[in-house]
């Protein structure tokens, strides 16, 4: 094995983003992400993608009534939706008694890219949940696509399995 010094690896870990979406996998990265923030003393800020609004693209064609109606009711999901992050995704980060704080954005990896980028995370962390197999061929991965695309470090946490359990 090869080490290489940088002026990175002495750089203090301050902030780190970790992706949730409330998965058996993300709730291995919570904890690790916990973990790892109780030992440093970084901030942890949960980040989850929601993905693009369904539906807006039609909306001027039914009428401003109705996308009015539509704006209220995912403002209103996405509320909810950071009160799930913070009481029950995040519960870990709570436990570990780390700063953090929850936040969602619309979009996939390149919005919680961007996110990261923005705060100046120093590194990010996602679960592998895996879709496995051609899914996962022909549209790739969450975590795949942070690791090609992200500039700070990602850590991809393993699914939790037993001593000598097949992947």
């Amino acid at each position: 094995m090869c080490a290489v010094e940088t002026d990175e690896t002495d750089r203090p870990i301050r902030l780190i983003v970790v992706g949730v979406d409330g998965s058996d996998g993300s709730a291995l990265a919570v904890r690790w992400a916990a973990r790892l923030a109780g030992a440093t003393g970084a901030e942890v800020v949960a980040v989850h993608a929601l993905g693009s609004q369904p539906f807006t693209h039609g909306f001027p064609f039914v009428g401003a009534t109705a996308y009015d109606d539509w704006q209220v009711a995912w403002k209103e999901w996405r509320e909810q939706m950071l009160e799930i992050m913070e009481t029950s995704w995040c519960r870990p980060l709570a436990e570990e008694g780390v700063a953090f704080r929850v936040e969602a954005v619309d979009g996939g990896p390149e919005a919680l890219i961007e996110r990261a980028n923005s705060m100046h995370a120093d590194m990010l962390v996602v679960g592998r949940r895996g879709r496995g197999g051609f899914a996962e061929l022909v549209l790739g991965s969450f975590s795949h696509q942070l690791v090609h695309h992200a500039e700070q470090p990602v850590v991809v946490v393993p699914n939790d399995r037993s001593e000598g359990g097949a992947g």
